[in-house]
């Protein structure tokens, strides 16, 4: 059969169910798995032989929904942790160590700019910030002998930058180090960073994967087209042999599948950022309907864009479907559309005024949530972003008075009417 698309993906990718065995991915709610011997089991702690022994490492239930995610993505291999922080964490430590240093994209979300600025900068892993705006000759000044990654969100949250895969695919690559993408809003169905050459893509599954509010989770996909042996000197981690594992070398032993064996082996195994099988049930439904919901989410986010840059008390509107949107242009080689459905907008007045204006919302709840079924709204200074100061905030496009809508798939007539009278 052909390559299957990606609508067939989302509903059958990643499990094949046996002659009288469960249609849907079964639920494995165990914590351990029994052996015969004590042979058995010790061939799995070695990594000579595939199974499960201890779900904080593995569970059938994840990996059957995260293969799902890696060939939705076209990736060679994927993994599901406990949340997007935690893949995003995992994707970079997985090659960092102190005295590395991490390149990225000075417009992402918040919390991975906490993560990277000051929890990996304690770490001994330091960073230098670029603009998703920055020019080739700009973009490669920023690396250095010690840099390992370069980081950036396919659809910066919620500043709706549009990050140029292809241009900070080829710098990484012409320093010999990784593209790491965040592809949490556009998802699979809407870009595939891995065709414009990423090497690493993650996701904060709680959003359009789920769409529901329901499970919170992350994903890791690795593309297996970098060359870890090649740049053997950056990667020791990956191209040396790691005692704890009497003296494998991940790179030569698992080709391809290198990176995510030693994210699951080392990290998963240290730091246990396993998401549950049940929240991994919950993500499965969630993938089965993606495909379905997210040119919903996208129509619904283009007519709130459209209507929102007509009023007189809206200054300003970010949305990378409208025409005049600084990163249209881009928006149309890599989504073809706007992308997802979150408009971000400002307000006459700034924060007092964003402030008033979701107090008076009726179908949009004010959440620290994006990118779900229902419609959802906040002010990212003053809650996801909080820890930013105003020149941080500058800097990554996020003014104080921005609002971040988040269209659900509710009529669009509705969440226009709700946005009338709010303004009014």
């Amino acid at each position: 059969m052909a390559e299957k698309k990606l609508g067939t993906k989302c509903v059958q990718g990643g499990y094949t169910p046996g002659n009288g065995e469960p249609r849907q991915i079964p639920i494995v709610q165990s914590t351990t798995f029994k052996y015969d011997t004590s042979e058995d089991m010790g061939k799995l702690f070695d990594l000579e032989a595939s199974g499960y022994f201890y779900t904080r490492l593995q569970n059938p239930t994840n990996d059957y929904v995260a293969a799902k995610i890696a060939e939705m993505e076209g990736g060679c291999a994927g993994m599901l942790t406990s949340s997007g922080q935690a893949a995003n964490f995992f994707a970079l430590f997985n090659i960092c160590e102190c005295g590395s240093h991490i390149v990225a994209s000075s417009s992402i979300y918040g919390g991975t700019f906490n993560l990277i600025a000051v929890t990996m900068k304690k770490m001994g892993i330091d960073v230098t910030f670029v603009s998703p705006d920055c020019t080739e000759e700009e973009l490669n000044a920023a690396f250095k002998d010690n840099t390992r990654a370069l980081f950036g969100e396919t659809i910066a949250n919620p500043a709706l930058t549009v990050l140029d895969i292809e241009k900070f695919a080829k710098a990484a690559h012409s320093h010999g180090v990784p593209l790491i993408v965040d592809n949490t809003f556009p998802t699979p169905v809407g870009c595939r960073p891995i065709e414009w050459g990423a090497d690493i893509v993650t996701h904060s599954t709680t959003k359009y994967m789920d769409g529901h509010g329901v499970a919170v989770g992350g994903a890791i996909v690795d593309s297996g087209n970098f060359d870890w042996m090649a740049h053997a000197d950056k990667y020791p981690g990956l191209t040396t042999p790691d005692d704890s594992y009497h003296g494998i070398t991940y790179a030569e032993k698992f080709g391809k599948g290198a990176f995510i064996t030693k994210a699951t082996a080392q990290l998963m195994r240290d730091l246990g950022s396993i998401q549950s099988p049940q929240h991994a049930f919950y993500l499965n439904l969630g993938l089965e309907s993606l495909h379905v919901r997210m040119p919903r989410h996208v129509e619904n986010g283009t007519a709130v864009a459209e209507f929102l840059k007509e009023q007189p008390q809206v200054t300003a509107v970010h949305y990378p479907g409208l025409k005049d949107d600084p990163y249209y242009e881009l928006a149309q080689k890599y989504f073809g559309h706007g992308g997802c459905g979150v408009v971000s907008f400002e307000l006459q007045g700034g924060r007092p005024a964003a402030e008033a204006f979701m107090k008076k919302l009726k179908l949009a709840a004010i959440e620290t949530h994006v990118a779900d079924v229902r419609t959802c709204c906040l002010n990212p200074a003053s809650s996801t972003h909080r820890q930013m100061t105003d020149e941080q905030l500058e800097a990554a496009g996020i003014p104080a008075g921005l609002v971040r809508m988040s269209c659900g798939l509710e009529d669009k007539e509705d969440l226009i009417a709700d946005l009338k009278q709010a303004l009014s």
